[in-house]
């Protein structure tokens, strides 16, 4: 079989470099990969070092090899074009149609999806007119990924870093997987919350779960990849009352709550209690030395109801069939997850089975999705991005 096409618009800025590690990871993954750059991204990265890891020749000229019609021919061959780093020129280009050179040419006659991953200070990013090339570029079409937050040029610090060359990665893939096909979530505000939560017990120890976050990582990027602005980023492990802070309403209009376990709770034969409660303890002021524990005068834990970002959800956003919650369950699944689903109020909820050596950490899951409308959805056995797809599926059907 033909490998995947993608062409790799490169622009000119400092993130440029990052560039390299998206191509390696696109030719080793399979994919004949024509980089693309502007005359601005010479600047940063040579011609040579495009071509010798593309193994194709590099050009920004439309005049070179003009009886190959390279403006035309590239973009209308193209399975995927994706734009790393996308200043805030390219966009604006972009966006009202203009094709001075190469890689506009190309982004004009492409018939296939088209990725931008912004890299811009965040004085730009901001501004109204980049935001409104990228909502023009987002209605037509193209998935726009958000920038990352963090270290910048010089000494600024702030939204508009190139997301990790490994996240955009991911949303290509998605996005070739996908095919040509609308961006069904363009427009759409996705919340996703994953991973467990450390409740401190005292300043060395804490009471945790062992949620990788796994689940909600694909829930998120294949939202990106069906045209949600993404509003996620990798964090370390956070208590619950920390988890409920980031996801507050006002920020966000459409949620869904999930990947993995929400949380512990007490045990019912090795699994969640029934009321499937957090436990946060009380921390301690100082910590309990191991033989005052051996003498059973160690920590002592405080259970208290922390709540859940989906309840804040719930009772803020407006009635909409967009809510959707998980539940990790040991032992009579379908049971317990039902009872879940009506005491959470969501929309849908995906059960599943977990266990020491089964889902957690795992890349592949199996699941119930059921419906408030009474429906049950079974998910065989496969990558947990198969179950993303048809977790945004269902909740697709459900707002229109």
């Amino acid at each position: 079989m033909d490998k995947p096409k993608v062409v790799l618009g490169v622009s000119g800025g400092i993130a440029a470099y990052k560039a390299c590690e998206l191509l390696r990871r696109l030719t080793e993954s399979g994919h004949d990969v024509r980089v693309v750059p502007t005359a601005s991204a010479l600047h940063f990265v040579g011609a040579a070092t495009w071509s010798a890891l593309s193994g194709h020749p590099v050009s920004t000229e439309v005049w070179d090899d003009v009886h190959e019609v390279p403006h035309v021919r590239i973009g209308q061959h193209a399975d995927l074009v994706v734009v790393a780093p996308a200043t805030a020129d390219v966009l604006a280009r972009a966006a009202h149609g203009l094709a001075d050179d190469l890689l506009t040419n190309t982004l004009l006659t492409a018939r296939c999806p088209v990725v931008f991953a912004p890299a811009m200070h965040t004085e730009m990013w901001e501004h109204p007119a980049t935001q409104e090339n990228v909502a023009t570029l987002r209605r037509r079409g193209a998935v726009v990924v958000e920038p990352a937050v963090g270290r910048l040029t010089g000494v600024d610090t702030g939204k508009g870093r190139l997301p990790d060359p490994a996240e955009i990665f991911e949303v290509c893939r998605r996005v070739l997987a996908r095919g040509v096909r609308e961006p069904d979530l363009a427009g759409r505000h996705v919340v996703v919350s994953a991973g467990g939560t450390r409740e401190p017990l005292d300043p060395v120890r804490f009471l945790g779960n062992r949620s990788s976050g796994k689940q909600g990582y694909a829930l998120a990027r294949t939202a990106a990849a069906r045209g949600a602005p993404r509003h996620a980023r990798r964090g370390q492990r956070r208590a619950a009352r920390s988890r409920r802070r980031r996801c507050r309403p006002g920020r966000h209009r459409r949620a869904a709550s999930g990947g993995g376990a929400q949380g512990g709770g007490r045990r019912r034969r090795g699994g969640h209690g029934r009321r499937g409660r957090r436990l946060p303890a009380r921390a301690l002021r100082r910590g309990q030395d191991q033989e005052e524990g051996r003498a059973g005068a160690g920590p002592h834990c405080s259970p208290a109801k922390s709540g859940h970002p989906r309840g804040d959800l719930r009772r803020a956003c407006p009635p909409r069939p967009g809510r959707v919650g998980f539940a990790a369950e040991t032992d009579d699944v379908l049971a317990n997850g039902r009872a879940k689903l009506r005491r959470k109020g969501c929309d849908l909820l995906v059960v599943n089975e977990v266990g020491e050596r089964k889902t957690f950490g795992s890349e592949e899951n199996e699941a119930v999705v059921l419906g408030a409308d009474g429906s049950e959805t079974p998910v065989p056995h496969g990558p947990k991005e198969a179950l993303a797809e048809i977790v945004w599926d269902l909740v697709t059907r459900r707002l229109e």
